[in-house]
């Protein structure tokens, strides 16, 4: 059983070929934050932190990673956001690019009325890291804006 994790995230995927930026925050009272805790020799609420570092998390058929894109601010993930809803709700129909800075880019292009796919390039940080770029199935643009609605709500 995983902790419990909550706080901003958005999903641009499916269930195995995904990326996301979220900024994880644990639960104290969770009873495995709780556990880890103990185990850990601190109490909950510091084992669980302040929950105010973003990351990506990105899976590509199956095979999972992520990292921490410490200095972040919540400003950088809104604008990132706010780009993509804009693209997505604009009259074109086309095939567009959403700049996310140093490690993110997402290219979109139509797959079928009323969705798109995307490939999101990754950059982890650090001299030796290697791009990685991820193919998601047709998403649905009705379902991409409500999840950046709700993202973006969660920011505000």
């Amino acid at each position: 059983m995983s902790p419990a994790v909550r706080g901003p995230a958005l999903f641009i995927g499916g269930d195995t070929d995904y990326v996301a930026l979220v900024r994880p925050a644990l639960d104290p009272a969770d009873p495995d934050v709780r556990r880890a805790a103990e185990q850990a020799g601190v109490g909950p609420e510091e084992f669980a932190g302040a929950g105010d570092t973003w990351a990506v998390l990105l899976d590509s058929g199956g095979e999972g990673d992520g990292f921490e894109l410490p200095g972040v601010r919540d400003t950088e993930p809104a604008g990132f956001a706010e780009r993509l809803r804009d693209a997505l709700a604009g009259p074109a129909a086309g095939p567009f690019e959403v700049d996310g800075g140093a490690v993110l880019r997402l290219d979109a292009r139509p797959a079928g009325e009323g969705s798109y796919a995307f490939t999101a390039h990754i950059t982890p940080p650090g001299d030796d890291a290697v791009p990685v770029a991820v193919e998601t199935g047709p998403l649905p643009v009705d379902g991409l804006l409500a999840d950046l609605d709700a993202f973006l709500g969660s920011l505000a």
